[in-house]
């Protein structure tokens, strides 16, 4: 066994037992601002596997997003029987929200990925992998707006790009 895999076999071990390193490490992020670029990643093994270098042009940044549905607007076009009710899921997975907020937050930078680090009863935390451009050795990209377009692996979730073939959504070419 690799020492990535040691690595990712950790991380999850203390999520499923509720280790009291995990519950401080939440603690601390819930005092953070929503948004905070950090200096390395929590979960070294899954951001090296989706493309995350320690060189200059690369960044990581923890997002919280929050749980649960969401209130509905107010009523339109009459209180009729389908427009009764409270609350709405969103339209998107917490993935690609956390991704989208942390592009709106640095629009020189490029989302390339993200992966969950952690959740606790009110809040979702993930670490968005982004690149800068500009800087040299980093991948080209052609257009802005990664995280908009559903370019990412949580976008393209949501899009039905993770199955080929007759029955897939929308066949990958």
């Amino acid at each position: 066994m690799g020492i990535y895999r040691y690595i990712r076999n950790t991380f999850i071990g203390e999520y499923k037992t509720r280790d009291e390193i995990y519950k401080n490490r939440l603690q601390r992020w819930r005092k953070e601002p929503v948004i905070s670029l950090i200096e390395k990643p929590t979960n070294i093994a899954s951001a090296r596997n989706l493309g995350y270098k320690a060189k200059e042009g690369y960044y990581v940044v923890r997002v919280r997003t929050k749980k649960g549905k969401r209130a509905r607007k107010k009523p339109r076009g009459g209180r009729k029987p389908g427009k009764n009710y409270k609350y709405k899921a969103p339209g998107h997975s917490y993935q690609v929200i956390a991704e989208q907020k942390a592009s709106r937050r640095f629009p020189q930078w490029e989302v390339l990925n993200s992966y969950w680090v952690g959740e606790d009863g009110k809040n979702k935390f993930f670490e968005v992998i982004m690149i800068d451009p500009e800087a040299k050795g980093v991948i080209e990209l052609k257009r802005k707006g990664r995280a908009f377009r559903g370019l990412t692996s949580a976008g393209r979730k949501s899009r039905g790009m993770r199955s080929k073939g007759r029955l897939a959504k929308k066949p990958v070419r």
